[in-house]
């Protein structure tokens, strides 16, 4: 494979602007990373040059929360916006998930895939109640066996369901402290970390109580108090909001348009949708996280939370919750959602170049993912090129030049056209 030289470009490595310089990739790995441009002389004969003047070189995008259902077009989807990893959080049967992982793992046409496998529910709760043939944890003597089994299954995490149904309409029973705190504690014997599904302030405090090491979604109802906010990052734990899905699960109100429905007319994004994924973007209202809401639920909440997370410190990874496929018209889809979750992230009170560590280096670094997510020298090349710098203006990651997944290029104008078609 003939080495690749992007010169003359902005280099955001997964914490902060470089250059204009020039990164050197070869065989799938970065080479040299430049914070000048490279000089004649210093380029090989053999490596072919793109000039990236007026662009912004980002480490591959990573979505720290999807569902990818078993669908490699899911995967491909995502690496067409950029995203060259996913974290997925429930899939099964234990041998699909294996294989779609493997198949990710060697296909530069697909995104990469790491996954939690099967989730510890309670018995009968959610979402054990619409699937009887998923395993639960009926209490604490339970949680080492569970953990045991994911980890034989190739469980890369663990995903703790902390949910009574109530934002479904339904009253379901939940897991308790003391078998979430038996998980935590026999994964962490594992070596596996854990990821804890909350669906309010109550299972947030539960969580937090238990030692998970990272809570995904926020409470709708109220924003995170400042003690909360304080213990959260003194213990060193970990938030995934997942506010693109809060945004669409929350009520609408006529001051706020919702973000990720503007997506399906952004001529960026919509040349590169499926007709059923800009379907689902404009008008899909399947596999939401509220599916009833209250009179307290409010996405501004959602929003006060991530923002006194990051004024505290707390790490706070850009995930999506993404749940589509086509069969499925969840407003929130692959590739195309963590778009949506890094302007999200920004209204929150992230700063740009803040929120695009969240979608790079920062996952990395939390999920043990210690090849990617930055751009240096020996790490993959999985790189997104845009047109225009990003880290002024938030939106500039959909105006995506190229992708590289192992330093393979995506060919995105083939995959635009076998859409349309």
């Amino acid at each position: 494979m003939r080495p690749v030289i992007i010169d003359k470009v902005r280099i955001f490595d997964g914490t902060a602007m470089l250059g204009p310089g020039a990164v050197e990739f070869a065989d799938g790995v970065i080479t040299r990373v430049l914070t000048e441009p490279v000089a004649a002389s210093g380029a090989s004969a053999s490596a072919d040059v793109i000039d990236g003047t007026g662009l912004t070189l980002l480490p591959g995008l990573i979505d720290a929360h999807t569902h990818v259902f078993g669908a490699e077009s899911n995967l491909e989807l995502a690496l067409a916006f950029g995203v060259t990893t996913e974290l997925d959080m429930f899939m099964g049967p234990p041998e699909l998930t294996q294989a779609l992982c493997a198949a990710a793992g060697e296909r530069a046409d697909l995104a990469d895939m790491r996954s939690s496998g099967l989730v510890a529910s309670a018995p009968g709760g959610h979402p054990g109640h619409a699937m009887p043939l998923l395993p639960t944890v009926a209490g604490p003597d339970e949680a080492d066996a569970f953990v045991a089994a994911r980890q034989a299954e190739g469980a890369h995490f663990i995903k703790i369901i902390v949910d009574d149904g109530a934002n479904h309409g339904m009253s379901l029973p939940a897991l308790d402290g003391a078998t979430v705190t038996a998980l935590a504690g026999a994964a962490r014997r594992r070596g596996l970390l854990t990821v804890a599904h909350v669906s309010a302030g109550w299972s947030a405090r539960l969580a937090l109580d238990s030692g998970v090491d990272m809570l995904t979604h926020l409470p709708l109802e109220a924003a995170l108090d400042d003690a909360f906010v304080s213990r959260t990052a003194d213990e060193k734990r970990v938030a995934i909001p997942t506010l693109a899905m809060l945004e669409a699960s929350a009520p609408e109100t006529s001051s706020r348009p919702r973000t990720g429905r503007s997506l399906a007319a952004d001529p960026r994004i919509v040349g590169y949708l499926p007709d059923h994924a800009r379907t689902a973007i404009a008008e899909g209202h399947e596999g939401l996280c509220v599916e009833k809401a209250s009179p307290q639920h409010r996405f501004t909440h959602a929003l006060a939370s991530v923002a006194r997370l990051h004024r505290a410190g707390v790490p706070v990874l850009a995930g999506t919750d993404t749940n589509y496929r086509p069969d499925r018209a969840c407003p929130v889809v692959h590739g195309a959602g963590l778009h949506t979750e890094l302007a999200l992230l920004v209204e929150a009170g992230l700063t740009p170049a803040e929120a695009l560590t969240a979608a790079t280096s920062a996952p990395a670094a939390h999920f043990g993912l210690s090849d990617r997510g930055v751009i240096a020298p020996g790490r993959r090349a999985d790189l997104v090129l845009v047109e225009g710098d990003p880290t002024k203006d938030i939106t500039s990651t959909r105006s995506i030049e190229a992708i590289w997944r192992g330093g393979v290029r995506f060919d995105r104008a083939a995959y635009r056209e076998r859409i349309a078609s």
